[in-house]
C-alpha cells in the first residue's frame, strides 16, 4: 500500500511536468526543462513582431515632350545677312551704318570691335 501511494505520487508528479506549457519548450540554445505546475502565462513578457507597412508608391512623373519642328527653308531666296556675333558689330561702308540698322550691304560686311558709347 505504502508503495501504491508512492507511485501514484510519482505518477501525479509527471503528468505535472507534462503538462505545464513551458516543460519541453525549445528555445534559442536548445530544449528548455522545466519541473512544476503552472499557472497563468508562462513567460514574463510574449514577443510580438511589429507590423510591417509597406512604403508609399508614388507613380513615375510623365513627362510630355512636343516634338522638333522642322521649317522649310526657301532655296530661291537670297541668303541672309552674318548674324552678328557677340563680340563684334559689323560695319557697312556704303551706307555708314552698323548691321542691325542695315539689313544688307553690297560692298561687303567689315567686322569691327566693339567700342564702349
Amino acid at each position: 500500500m505504502k508503495t501504491s501511494k508512492i507511485f501514484i505520487a510519482l505518477a501525479i508528479a509527471l503528468a505535472g511536468i507534462t503538462a505545464t506549457s513551458s516543460a519541453f519548450a525549445w528555445h534559442r540554445y536548445g530544449p528548455r526543462v522545466s519541473v512544476g505546475i503552472g499557472f497563468g502565462y508562462p513567460y514574463a513578457y510574449p514577443y510580438y513582431y511589429p507590423p510591417y507597412y509597406y512604403p508609399p508608391y508614388y507613380p513615375a512623373p510623365v513627362v510630355l515632350q512636343r516634338p522638333p519642328v522642322y521649317v522649310e527653308q526657301n532655296p530661291q531666296a537670297a541668303p541672309a545677312a552674318p548674324a552678328p556675333a557677340a563680340n563684334y558689330w559689323y560695319y557697312c561702308s556704303e551706307s555708314n551704318a552698323y548691321y542691325p540698322y542695315v539689313k544688307e550691304c553690297a560692298v561687303g560686311w567689315q567686322r569691327v570691335a566693339p567700342q564702349p558709347g
